[in-house]
């Protein structure tokens, strides 16, 4: 029998999970494994905001595909289009001309990007909170601008500077907002010339609550422990405008801010937008409890998905609800999703994935935090405790692991490094201008 070729599409929680396993479950003779995707590494999301902060490297919070996938056929690229009825997709490499990859299954995993809206000025000003990158460059940016705000002898461009505001009071929001205060306040003790209460943190929530996957009593908490640091937390308030700076507020206020980061929420990759696949309302594809990929009554042979780009029915709740786009159903999806395509290769039936929300963990800064696990709730310490517990034994790979462990284990005998990297996110500028040509705009 000819191995069936399995197109793993997108290399996130899904797609890499899904992608190990099916390595794992199947040999050689029965499937190949091809993974798609343009970055080299799958980035553990919940590490961001502790990434961001300095409590680990960045390099730790991040899975390096080729090293995990070995028995995988991993391809740089993006894929820029799927012809289901073709069983082929378009594949895009970082560099040369495109290809055509043929499959007998595919797996969608793209996964989410930010879901924004057309608010004056946020494309030019605001900063996301997905990627290593953007959590990278959030931290040399806070960093720098208190900088910015020690050299500076106009008050107007201090309070500018140390003015952070965050947009969407979930998880993303709360924790990347709770972190970078506590960097920033460990920061200031190199800064004589500031004062923590010179520090200006607001969180811009629409609704009248944060952390809508805990109870309202743990929301609560939360809001009250970000008070008591002094905080600016606007509930039941918008985003109105961000031009040049200046943030406009439903609530009528106004200020200026050097830095807005929007956590707001996601959407499904626009990448599904060139697939032949069946969607629904919010421009998810269409699953089964299978993970299998549905349109109407019909099973779409050979395509599965899972995730935050996949409507999948939750059975542990009544029908017409599904599962939340999180990490925690992206890996258990993953593996039932593998499992079923193994028993679909070798003629069996697929299961249902069924699995109950077991609770949610945040951090609130070093040892501070918030969590509802099984019904049991947690504050203080022994949240923050659960919280990294949980998400070290989550990450892929035993030297992932240690990596993070190590990191940890440092930070209770050393001091956190606040030291600014901004050359990072232009690297030849001081190279560019050393090498131009006298008489060519070159200071000598």
């Amino acid at each position: 029998m000819n191995p069936k070729r399995i197109l793993v599409v997108g290399a996130g929680h899904v797609g890499l999970y899904a992608a190990l396993r099916l390595s794992k479950k199947l040999s050689s003779r029965e499937a190949e494994v091809v993974v798609v995707d343009p970055q080299p590494h799958m980035t553990y999301q919940p590490f961001l905001p502790e990434a961001a902060a300095g409590n680990i490297s960045p390099r730790h919070s991040v899975v390096p595909l080729r090293r995990e996938l070995r028995r995988c056929k991993v391809v740089a690229g993006a894929v820029t289009r799927i012809d289901h009825d073709r069983k082929t997709a378009v594949v895009q490499p970082i560099s040369g001309p495109t290809r055509e990859i043929q499959y007998d299954h595919v797996v969608v995993a793209p996964g989410s990007v930010s879901r924004t809206l057309p608010i004056p000025g946020l494309h030019e000003h605001g900063i996301g909170f997905k990627t290593i990158g953007e959590a990278i460059y959030l931290r040399n940016h806070v960093l720098d601008r208190l900088d910015v705000a020690a050299a500076t002898p106009d008050p107007a461009v201090r309070r500018s500077a140390l003015t952070f505001t965050f947009v969407g009071g979930g998880y993303a929001g709360i924790e990347a907002l709770a972190e970078m205060e506590d960097m920033a306040r460990d920061a200031l003790r190199y800064y004589p010339e500031l004062k923590p209460e010179d520090m200006r943190w607001v969180l811009v929530e629409a609704t009248q609550r944060v952390l809508p996957e805990v109870d309202r009593d743990m929301g609560a908490y939360t809001v009250q422990q970000l008070l008591k640091r002094n905080m600016d937390i606007r509930l039941d308030t918008r985003l109105e405008s961000c031009v040049d700076g200046v943030v406009k507020l439903s609530d009528g206020d106004t200020f200026r801010s050097d830095t807005i980061v929007w956590t707001a929420g996601v959407k499904p990759s626009p990448m599904l937008d060139a697939t032949d696949f069946p969607r629904d309302e919010r421009r998810r594809v269409t699953c089964l409890p299978t993970l299998q990929i549905v349109d109407g009554d019909r099973v779409v042979e050979g395509a599965w998905s899972a995730g935050d780009c996949a409507a999948v029915p939750d059975l542990t709740k009544e029908p017409g609800n599904y599962c939340s786009p999180s990490a925690q159903h992206a890996v258990r999806q993953a593996a039932r999703m593998a499992d079923n395509i193994a028993n679909v290769i070798r003629g069996r039936e697929p299961v249902n994935y069924k699995h109950k929300h077991a609770g949610s963990v945040a951090s609130l800064g070093l040892h501070k935090g918030v969590a509802q696990v099984y019904g049991v709730k947690m504050k203080g310490w022994p949240a923050w405790a659960m919280h990294r517990t949980y998400h070290m034994s989550r990450i892929p790979s035993f030297n992932r692991k240690v990596r993070v462990v190590v990191d940890w284990s440092l930070a209770f005998f050393l001091k956190r490094e606040v030291v600014a990297l901004g050359q990072l996110h232009d690297p030849r500028e001081e190279f560019a201008e050393a090498s131009q040509p006298v008489g060519a705009g070159r200071r000598v």
